[in-house]
């Protein structure tokens, strides 16, 4: 399975307000310039954040998005999962549409219980984690998930 941007890029916007928001809202402008990604892309996709109550927003000049909660208490399979919608690897899981054979299919249990797997594991993960292991490597400074790796 490959995760959409909404999931790679949502997941570096909330390391970056999580690194960045210490101080104070952060502008989704200056994240779209430290990630290399649309400010329009990352307003579509704060929406969905803030409707689960992971970030938070405040409107004026002093403006911009913060953790809701702290990143200790963000899962990253969490935050994938807000932004993909149903948790499926295949169509069928998610009930009747796409797929006529959904009765009668051999793999549907097999598909779910992937997926299932894949989400357990990133829930072993926050936010937190993610920043305390760039730390330890020594690159406090500069993001890794900024150049594309993750």
């Amino acid at each position: 399975m490959k995760l959409t941007t909404r999931s790679r890029y949502g997941t570096r916007m909330m390391l970056d307000i999580a690194q960045h928001g210490k101080d104070g809202p952060v502008r989704i402008q200056d994240i779209a310039d430290r990630q290399g990604v649309s400010a329009k892309y990352l307003e579509k996709l704060i929406r969905k954040l803030k409707d689960v109550g992971f970030v938070k927003s405040k409107r004026g000049p002093r403006g911009g998005h913060s953790l809701a909660k702290p990143a200790s208490e963000i899962p990253i399979g969490e935050v994938v999962h807000a932004l993909e919608g149903d948790g499926s690897l295949v169509e069928c899981r998610s009930g009747d549409k796409g797929c006529t054979r959904i009765r009668e299919c051999l793999t549907r249990r097999l598909w779910q219980e992937a997926a299932d797997a894949m989400y357990d594991r990133l829930n072993t993960f926050t936010l937190a984690d993610l920043i305390s292991d760039a730390e330890q490597c020594g690159s406090s400074d500069v993001e890794p998930w900024s150049r594309g790796g993750f």
